[in-house]
């Protein structure tokens, strides 16, 4: 089969700035040396840049997990630019597709069972799916945000300004152009593109699967501390409209602190959450799978998986009944009409449900 024409715009792009860090930067280093601003610049753009992929691109204008103030879509669209990801219209309709049609190889950008080059930057150097240029009836909702059509329209300019202009403020500002360029500039672009690369390839084939296994996604605590939270990506893709993706309180998820903070100080709103009834619910069917398959072979697996069936099935019916009871009471707090009994029903199914989830793990771990 004949492949598909090269893109030599993004080609010579990903070459030339790989080669000119991988060269330029430790010989700066070694004649010269760099200075602490260089190295907070670096940080600070590398922060700058990917979060608004994360937060902006991705959680915000692909998912709609949120709404954001003029101004801190302003700033993403900036961050955007920085990044050097394409525009934000056309990063969250490729996205968009990537979800819809995940792991289909004909539709699917970036499909991860094209192998680990293609899903991580192979996809961006060949002209694979021709259309994606010019396609954006799936983001039509984008195109009435000003902000988004004016990055979208005027993308060259602000990568210009923001990957060149910007650093060499900089390092005109710290007396040292040229290393504020190659640290903030260079290195920090080739960094943070890997970096959020690895969400397209490296999560989908390095982790755990605790809520599906219906695509290729996987959580990965170690990966979220490279791709600003965005490891947790097994989560993502079920639950791909929450605005988190690390759900419990020690998850390393930057882009969900920022999005918190955001509301805290009235820059964002309407924050999407998942019910928490669907999340336990999508953990329970997938140790019930995993369990199923451990026992599948031993002689007495029917009556085995029987006895797990209906454990599952009970644990199930506890968990939502105490869930139900959660949100009957939260209503009642709304209203001010919270009683003893209530209370004491809430706690009591909560109860039953603490018991049998201990239960069902005991029995669970047994076929581990």
């Amino acid at each position: 089969m004949k492949k598909p024409p090269i893109i030599w715009l993004n080609v010579s792009l990903f070459a030339i700035t790989f080669l000119s860090a991988v060269i330029l930067v430790p010989w700066r280093g070694i004649v010269h040396g760099y200075g602490a601003s260089e190295w907070i610049a670096f940080i600070v753009l590398a922060f700058a840049s990917g979060l608004s992929i994360t937060a902006g691109y991705h959680r915000l204008w692909s998912h709609k997990a949120y709404k954001a103030h003029p101004a801190v879509r302003f700033i993403y669209a900036l961050g955007g630019a920085l990044a050097l990801q394409n525009s934000a219209l056309h990063w969250a309709s490729d996205h968009r597709v990537h979800h819809k049609h995940v792991d289909d190889n004909d539709k699917d950008p970036y499909s991860a069972k094209m192998g680990f080059w293609y899903s991580h930057i192979g996809w961006m150097l060949r002209e694979y799916q021709s259309q994606r240029y010019h396609d954006y009836q799936n983001v039509r909702d984008l195109q009435n945000d000003h902000i988004v059509m004016w990055q979208h329209k005027h993308y060259l300019a602000l990568v210009l300004l923001m990957n060149i202009g910007l650093p060499a403020l900089l390092g005109w500002l710290n007396g040292d152009v040229l290393s504020m360029l190659l640290m903030a500039g260079l290195l920090r672009l080739v960094v943070v593109h890997h970096c959020t690369f690895f969400i397209n390839s490296l999560a989908h084939v390095w982790g755990s699967q605790p809520y599906t296994d219906k695509n290729t996604a996987r959580d990965n605590g170690f990966l979220a501390m490279l791709t600003y939270g965005e490891g947790y990506h097994n989560f993502h893709h079920i639950f791909e409209n929450d605005y988190r993706n690390g759900i419990r309180w020690w998850h390393y998820d930057p882009t969900k602190w920022l999005i918190k903070s955001l509301s805290w100080l009235g820059l964002a709103k309407d924050l999407r959450t998942s019910p928490q009834e669907r999340i336990e619910s999508a953990r329970l069917q997938m140790q019930l799978l995993r369990t199923k398959r451990k026992v599948n072979n031993l002689p007495n697996a029917d009556e085995i998986i029987e006895k797990i069936q209906a454990e599952y099935e009970l644990l199930k019916l506890h968990l939502m009944d105490y869930y139900q009871a959660q949100k009957t009471l939260l209503e009642a707090k709304r209203k001010q009409l919270v009683d003893q009994q209530l209370l004491q029903q809430v706690e009591e199914l909560k109860a039953r449900f603490l018991v049998q989830q201990k239960h069902w793990r005991s029995l669970t771990a047994t076929y581990s």
